[in-house]
């Protein structure tokens, strides 16, 4: 389900990127949320009535869907500019930055073994950036943004889960970033030069909602950190899709760069995993 996910994420941004030439990116984001919602309503609404709505957190809810939203747009923003197994890559370095994140705000303890792979995979972002170099611009930051938006949503995610049901987190998110999304619309809207467009938009949203449903029922079977490593899948899809739609090969930096954050992410996981299996001692006294 995971394998299958993350091909959907990586046809969603295959799409993506060839839309930003022709689609405003505030109207491709809000197409791709409220494909989502609508969907989302009416596959689960049904089945579970008004329960659906239930929460005891409702500003949360609207904090993770403008988290994920910004992190949307700077998907969008950066899928312009970058080739799209480089961007894969760097969003993926996200569980790293989780790590750092939860050991200096959180005072969690971080293994030295952890932090090598935190400063591991910060490299590869650094060699398939580049920074000082020919190819280094502004735009090529955007990712680091989207990186940093979507560690502090899978933080406040994580926290939800605990309490809340992840369908209802689900349909949330999808609202909350329709009606952000649509305060701009206004502004931005455009008539397309033909419907390949308008199909193009809708295999966006399906790609987007159907990615997270499997993801759903794959956090249903099994914990996060036993499913973290196949996340990493993405990048060979978007190598895949980036050398099949436009052409794209990394060069041997880049290949370098994104081979380091694959293996450090993987190993992140996987050291959880083995982490979370270790014993409980007693306590002492």
């Amino acid at each position: 389900m995971v394998v299958l996910a993350v091909a959907c994420f990586s046809t969603l941004d295959t799409a993506t990127k060839i839309s930003v030439g022709a689609v405003p990116i505030i109207m491709g984001v809000w197409f791709r949320y409220a494909f989502q919602a609508v969907a989302t309503t009416a596959v689960l609404l049904p089945a579970y009535g008004t329960s659906l709505l239930a929460t005891a957190h409702p500003r949360y809810h609207v904090l993770r869907g403008a988290l994920l939203l910004t992190t949307s747009l700077f998907a969008f923003f950066s899928l312009r500019y970058m080739p799209l197994p480089e961007f894969t890559s760097i969003v993926l370095i996200a569980p790293l930055v989780i790590t750092l994140l939860a050991a200096t705000i959180f005072k969690e303890r971080v293994s030295p073994l952890r932090w090598t792979l935190v400063c591991g995979g910060f490299l590869g972002t650094l060699v398939i950036l580049r920074p000082g170099g020919s190819s280094f611009s502004w735009a090529i930051l955007l990712p680091i943004g989207l990186v940093l938006t979507n560690a502090w949503f899978q933080l406040l995610t994580s926290k939800l889960a605990q309490t809340e049901n992840p369908l209802t987190m689900h349909f949330y998110t999808g609202w909350v970033g329709t009606l952000i999304a649509s305060c701009a619309l206004p502004f931005v809207w455009t008539a397309l030069p033909s419907w390949h467009w308008w199909a193009l938009l809708c295999l966006m949203g399906f790609m987007g909602t159907v990615g997270h449903f499997l993801l759903i029922l794959a956090y249903q079977r099994a914990a996060a950190s036993t499913l973290t490593p196949y996340l990493y899948a993405q990048i060979g899809f978007a190598m895949l899709g980036g050398w099949l739609m436009f052409s794209h090969v990394p060069d041997i930096a880049s290949l370098a760069g994104i081979g380091l954050i694959a293996v450090c992410g993987a190993a992140g996981a996987w050291l959880t995993v083995k982490e979370r299996r270790l014993p409980i001692e007693p306590a002492e006294g």
